[in-house]
């Protein structure tokens, strides 16, 4: 089965809204074995609607249109569909008495503009609301199901689960496949040489097929499987992964929800280490990543934010000739910086960024994008150099990253390094 989603609203081409109603089906219909080829928002406008939703209905044997249920002149999606299938709109008498509750319930009149939202397309089924006042609809045409929904999600969704979802089980039966997917998150590599690493894999992909994402500065590599049950498509994936893993290493820091910074906490606890970090042109972002994981105060100790100079040496015990001499944004400042978060918070390691996030700041010597990075271990202590490009806050959030990824592999290589 082939679907296609449609997202109604001039807010979603305005961007006054993000449409978050396509991604939350778009997952379920994969867990379903669906595949979704296209996504189509338009605004509220009768004619483009009606163009779009012919279109779909030449490509797709799933319809699935979320908007324009609402009271109001613009809410348009009921009419316009039903007048593509040549279809009358008959009141629904018991959509009717649940709106007139809704209103009655919070000591209110309905007003007669919302019995609009309780007509429907003859033939179809109702999806009712629970939530709101638009219910929902099912209508099948010639061998093409079209589903119309509201567009909030707080409505959307539990409709979606608890009468949508059961109607396409029927419909693709008891022996349907699923769709699975798992995503391979890479730091320290990027999205080309990750692809040429790999090329060969990807070459001969059926399935599972291989994808490539570059969020934020990262490199994702996504797996998707199809196969009758869920741990058939994770057996299907598993042997590609493995393949993968192999050739990029600890490049790949974790999967799925994984995030870099859960990850940095999960192998502090691990090896029982404390941390601490000193950011300048960063401003606590590192530390902030931190303290968005649940029970990092047991490794996270502290944080400096040593923005100006005098701070660096009143905090951190930078030392004002190396200040003088190399400049606040140098390696051996940042090598300073991390020893002295270390020393200050009796940590076992601490990291520091120290750099020119932009836009002013940059000289010819010294560009804005240019990064010092340090770690300071129990026996070792390193800076690395960075120019990284971009506006200052895709500076700074690259800055963190590779603070947060070194930490990592520091982390990761522990033990080894003990040894």
């Amino acid at each position: 089965m082939r679907a296609e989603l449609i997202s109604t609203g001039t807010e979603l081409l305005l961007g006054q809204i993000v449409n978050t109603n396509a991604q939350f089906i778009g997952q379920r219909l994969a867990k379903l074995g669906i595949d979704v080829f296209f996504q189509t928002t338009v605004g509220d406008n009768e004619s483009r609607l009606r163009e779009v939703v012919k279109t779909a209905m030449g490509r797709a044997d799933l319809i699935i249109v979320t908007g324009g249920l609402g009271p109001t002149s613009d809410d348009l999606t009921r009419e316009t569909i039903a007048g593509m299938l040549g279809a009358e709109l008959v009141m629904d008498e018991e959509s009717l008495a649940h709106i007139r509750d809704f209103f009655e319930i919070r000591g209110r009149i309905m007003p007669q503009i919302n019995a609009k939202q309780a007509l429907n397309i003859h033939g179809a089924v109702t999806i009712p609301n629970r939530i709101g006042t638009a219910p929902g609809s099912i209508v099948e045409f010639e061998g093409k199901s079209i589903v119309i929904l509201p567009g909030p999600p707080v409505e959307m969704r539990p409709m979606f689960v608890e009468t949508v979802e059961d109607y396409l089980r029927k419909m693709t039966g008891t022996d349907k496949a699923v769709i699975v997917s798992r995503v391979l998150k890479i730091l320290g590599m990027g999205e080309s040489m990750v692809e040429e690493r790999i090329s060969d894999l990807v070459d001969k992909q059926v399935n599972p097929t291989i994808a490539f994402l570059a969020p934020k500065g990262e490199a994702y590599i996504r797996l998707t499987a199809k196969a009758n049950s869920d741990d058939a498509a994770g057996e299907i994936i598993s042997g590609v992964e493995a393949e993968i893993r192999n050739r990029l290493g600890d490049y790949i820091y974790g999967t799925d929800d994984d995030t870099l910074e859960g990850v940095v906490a999960g192998l502090l606890h691990k090896h029982g280490l404390t941390a601490a970090t000193a950011e300048s042109c960063t401003g606590g972002l590192i530390a902030s990543r931190l303290t968005e994981i649940p029970g990092v105060s047991e490794n996270f100790v502290c944080g400096f934010i040593t923005y100006s100079n005098d701070a660096k040496i009143n905090m951190l015990g930078v030392s004002r000739d190396t200040l003088e001499k190399y400049g606040a944004v140098s390696e051996q400042t940042a090598l300073e910086m991390a020893v002295g978060a270390r020393n200050a918070g009796g940590t076992d390691v601490a990291v520091s960024v120290t750099g020119i996030a932009g836009p002013g700041g940059g000289t010819p010597e010294k560009p804005v994008g240019q990064v010092y990075i340090a770690l300071a271990g129990q026996d070792n202590a390193f800076a690395v150099k960075n120019l990284f490009t971009g506006d200052r806050e895709v500076i700074r959030w690259q800055s963190a990253n590779v603070a947060l990824n070194i930490l990592r592999r520091y982390l990761q290589h522990y033990n080894s390094q003990k040894g």
